[in-house]
């Protein structure tokens, strides 16, 4: 008896170990495909739904599919309402995994063939690099998968007859409800509904619990898989808060209806559709359920979007929340809260400056703006030094390389925030009044209003003041040479003229690797005129 606890216990830590080290695998080689999936298609939640269920079957995991969302919720890329969608559709996804062990563990039973396929994957993973690499340990994560399935299933094997479905409670409403918390349990202590779902299958073919049993058992885990989100949220930022309640929500609905369907639906799609099979109509009905969830909920997902935002209100906080610590695991989404924080920052430095570049403006509002960014600009800086892209992913290497350019040039731009002296000589001269004003009021535009027009101005107000400095400051430089003019005054007018020179050579340049780092596929930007 001992002897089969530990081979069940060693099954599930084996399940466990393969669908993370599948799933890891998968991520970073789909990872990139995904992401220029559900940004491309996601319009609606309709398309959200369809992407979600597609990028979750493709890299076997909702966690990982959730985190992309939350990056690109946090940088902008996707509406909240869009990201529901992703949420709901993310939750079908994840079912092909309960087909995918019912069809391959039990029906073909391919735990022994799955021994080469270890070898061959780990082999592969130890010797290649790059994308095969990460091939050979998905594949290895497979096998491990079923290797851990039939040390569950012949573990539980010595359990048949001892342990039975009268050991459970019986199958009357409270008797329902009681499995279902006993569902939900396990899932929040093994942290995955599929390591769950796959014990159940077990269970349910070695006798122990009936079909009844086991459907509760299932809708009990899809509701304790939401606790792994909810604690994830905790201390996150507004968008990782408000999907982590999306999600919790949205299963919890769906498990309500589930439960009191399930009598209705379980037993005669099992008898039905599935022919009696109770492992298939376990599956089915576990695909079902969250099917109608969908159909359900789709229809008020913008109005539930809504209400989740009310409960999660916009409240003041530093510019630097949307860098979560627990993005990092993803470099995609960890990017992404970079380009979000770089994006606070450099609207609060673009606001403030477009309003000390008005005629008359007093520069208080932009010493307020130095010292806000600040610890900002120091957090954003520790948060790329720790984002790990590998070496041989160069799309989204081109897009933390641009974000270190903006980084760089918003640092620079700081500085000269913090010189408001050379504002008045530059609003003062005849020459440089002019391009300030006009950098002033392409600043003070909103941000995303027309990001293409705005980047377009600042490139032809950048190529124009540069050739006008020079010209300007050779000019100030002979009148010295020639003995006219007051060194002090020439001096002051000739660092106001660098001041604005390099002011909007780094408002531009911010601009620029903003726009770079928004593109999945970064190449170098042309300003087409």
């Amino acid at each position: 008896m001992n002897a089969d606890i530990l081979q069940v216990l060693g099954g599930i830590g084996l399940f466990l170990f393969g669908m993370q080290t599948m799933t890891e695998a998968l991520r970073q080689l789909a990872g990139q495909r995904a992401r220029a999936l559900l940004t491309r298609f996601t319009t609606t939640p309709l398309t959200g739904a369809i992407t979600g269920t597609l990028t979750t079957a493709a890299i076997q995991s909702s966690s990982a599919t959730t985190v992309t969302v939350v990056g690109f919720v946090g940088a902008g890329l996707l509406t909240f309402p869009q990201a529901v969608g992703i949420i709901f559709g993310a939750n079908i996804g994840t079912t092909v995994t309960g087909w995918m062990v019912m069809l391959l563990g039990f029906k073909l039973k391919i735990g022994l063939a799955a021994l080469p396929l270890l070898f061959a994957g780990s082999l592969t993973r130890v010797l290649a690099r790059g994308n095969w690499a990460r091939a050979g340990q998905a594949l290895a994560g497979f096998a491990l998968v079923f290797v851990g399935l039939e040390m569950m299933q012949a573990g539980m094997a010595g359990f048949q007859g001892q342990v039975t479905p009268a050991d459970f409670p019986p199958d009357t409403l409270l008797g329902r409800f009681e499995m279902l918390l006993l569902g939900a349990v396990i899932t929040a202590i093994t942290q995955s509904s599929s390591a769950g779902v796959a014990s159940t299958l077990v269970l349910l073919g070695a006798g122990t619990i009936s079909f009844t049993q086991a459907a509760a058992l299932v809708i009990g885990m899809d509701i304790g898989t939401t606790v792994t989100a909810l604690l994830a949220t905790v201390g996150g930022s507004r968008a990782m808060r408000q999907t982590g309640l999306a999600h919790v929500a949205y299963n919890v609905v769906t498990g309500v209806v589930a439960f009191f369907l399930l009598g209705l639906i379980a037993l005669p799609l099992r008898d039905g559709l599935m022919g009696g099979d109770n492992q298939a109509g376990l599956v089915a009905f576990h695909t079902l359920f969250n099917l109608v969830g969908v159909v359900l909920m789709l229809p008020l997902a913008n109005p539930f979007a809504r209400l989740v935002e009310r409960l999660v209100p916009e409240r003041p906080g530093p510019l630097s929340e949307a860098l979560d610590q627990r993005l990092l695991a993803d470099p995609g989404a960890a990017i992404d809260a970079a380009r979000s924080c770089a994006g606070a920052i450099s609207a609060t430095l673009f606001a403030a400056l477009g309003e000390a570049l008005r005629p008359g403006a007093h520069p208080v509002a932009l010493q307020a703006a130095v010292e806000k960014t600040e610890p900002a600009l120091l957090d954003l800086r520790d948060y790329l030094a720790r984002i790990v892209v590998p070496v041989d992913q160069t799309r989204p290497l081109r897009r933390y390389s641009a974000l270190l350019h903006q980084y760089d040039h918003l640092h620079r731009l700081q500085h000269r925030c913090r010189q408001p002296e050379r504002l008045g000589p530059v609003l003062a001269d005849a020459s440089l009044r002019r391009p300030a004003l006009l950098l002033g009021a392409i600043l003070r535009r909103p941000p995303h209003d027309d990001d293409g027009a705005r980047l377009l101005r600042l490139y032809r107000l950048r190529r124009a003041t540069a050739s006008r400095m020079v010209r300007l400051r050779r000019r100030a430089l002979s009148r010295k040479a020639g003995g006219t003019g007051e060194s002090a005054r020439i001096f002051a007018l000739t660092d106001a003229m660098r001041w604005l020179d390099r002011t909007a050579a780094h408002v531009y340049s911010v601009a620029r690797y903003d726009a770079l780092a928004a593109q999945e596929n970064p190449e170098e930007l042309r300003i087409e005129e």
